[in-house]
């Protein structure tokens, strides 16, 4: 019996034959997941919201799901930030002057964030 002659292209993958069907779907598996979660990464973007004068600059903002609202303190007043919803709480500690705070939106739905200090501020989320 002779032994094959591999050609060039064959030579880098003739490993894969001595594996095992579970030990190649394992790979694929992983490969997939690994992909997915970076297209995910990629995916997600993150947007500036500033505080500013007992308000936020915006008073609505349209987002992905998935996508981050970075609050950047530019007031002379301490903020703290929060939202409370059946899909989201978050409340932030208090935020010091330059401090930036992140909030992901991972689901779908209309948010309100305000701030315990200044009740009357007031951004609406629309996160698609």
């Amino acid at each position: 019996m002779t032994a094959k002659v591999l050609s060039p292209f064959e030579r880098p993958l003739s490993w894969l034959g001595r594996l095992s069907t579970r030990a190649l779907l394992f790979g694929a598996c992983c490969l997939i997941t690994i992909e997915a979660l970076c297209l995910i990464a990629v995916a997600a973007e993150s947007h500036k919201i500033v505080q500013q004068g007992r308000a936020f600059k915006v008073a609505t903002v349209s987002i992905a799901a998935g996508d981050t609202l970075d609050f950047s303190n530019e007031d002379e007043f301490i903020h703290q930030v929060y939202v409370q919803s059946p899909t989201l709480n978050y409340d932030s500690p208090e935020q010091s002057i330059g401090q930036v705070i992140s909030i992901k939106f991972p689901t779908a739905g209309n948010f309100e964030v305000r701030c315990h200090i200044h009740p009357k501020m007031l951004l609406k989320v629309d996160v698609k």
